[in-house]
């Protein structure tokens, strides 16, 4: 699909949304491996199927139902992206943003995005939940990539991808629920195999504390949208090298299962008192 197609498919999703909901959401949630159970929590919702939205990329990963879910969740108005899609699927790097364009254009400025990682820190287990304060764009793509026609700047600032202030607000939510987390630096990889005990080797002398095939991308679109960004990851397993099991997707669901009932709770009060 063409950058002009592109654009042309956020008009068309967009219009096909506005047909039957009008709710302008206060914040979109971006919903990893194994957390999609999340939107099926929020109160009056309506679901859209995205292989019925035009021009929305097709999600084809265990763990990510396709689906944008609006929804009042503590009171406020959400979207829960169920839809995520990676670059190792085959979509252009373009279209791996087109969700986070989407939920731009309905008028949502904050994007919660969750993910399921695994750790390169040895304090960071499984089970975590690691607030992202910056990332590593290993996989050396980028969704703005081509001609500038959102109307943000070509060159935007990623100083701060991730917003500081909002970051010490979800610490602070977190501490007073007894939820523990850790921060620490998201390193994003193509994918899809896993990475090797030499890569993991060389990531952790890079800085970063944890590994994934998501988020970056999105993240790299809402910051040039001026959206304001909070990540989270959740820690499923070691990374190769400190961890003598072999890496298994299925195994990733399962710790994201577990651990999803304090994700929730955490959640729930950051959109509580955003």
């Amino acid at each position: 699909m063409g950058f002009s197609s592109q654009a042309a498919g956020v008009k068309a999703s967009l219009r096909a949304i506005r047909e039957t909901e009008s709710r302008i959401p206060e914040l979109a949630l971006v919903l990893g491996s194994g957390l999609g159970a999340l939107a099926d929590t929020a109160d009056d919702s309506r679901v859209f199927s995205t292989e019925n939205l035009p021009g929305y990329p097709r999600s084809t990963v265990e763990g990510h139902r396709g689906r944008l879910v609006f929804g009042r969740l503590e009171g406020r108005s959400v979207v829960f992206v169920q839809g995520r899609v990676h670059l190792y699927e085959g979509h252009p790097v373009r279209m791996v943003g087109f969700p986070v364009r989407l939920v731009h254009a309905l008028g949502t400025r904050h994007l919660l995005m969750t993910n399921a990682a695994g750790s390169l820190n040895p304090l960071t287990g499984p089970g975590s939940l690691m607030f992202i304060t910056d990332h590593i764009n290993f996989a050396f793509a980028n969704p703005l990539v081509g001609p500038n026609e959102g109307g943000g700047p070509r060159f935007p600032d990623m100083s701060a991808p991730y917003d500081p202030a909002w970051i010490d607000r979800a610490e602070t939510i977190a501490l007073r629920a007894s939820i523990a987390t850790k921060r620490g630096v998201y390193l994003w990889t193509k994918g899809p195999s896993y990475e090797t005990k030499a890569e993991i080797q060389a990531f952790r002398r890079l800085g970063a504390d944890a590994v994934g095939m998501s988020t970056v991308p999105e993240v790299i679109q809402a910051r040039y949208l001026g959206m304001k960004v909070l990540g989270i990851s959740t820690i499923t397993n070691y990374a190769a090298g400190l961890n003598p099991d072999l890496l298994v997707h299925e195994d990733v669901l399962a710790v994201g299962k577990q651990i999803r009932g304090d994700l929730e709770r955490l959640v729930r009060g950051i959109v509580r008192e955003m």
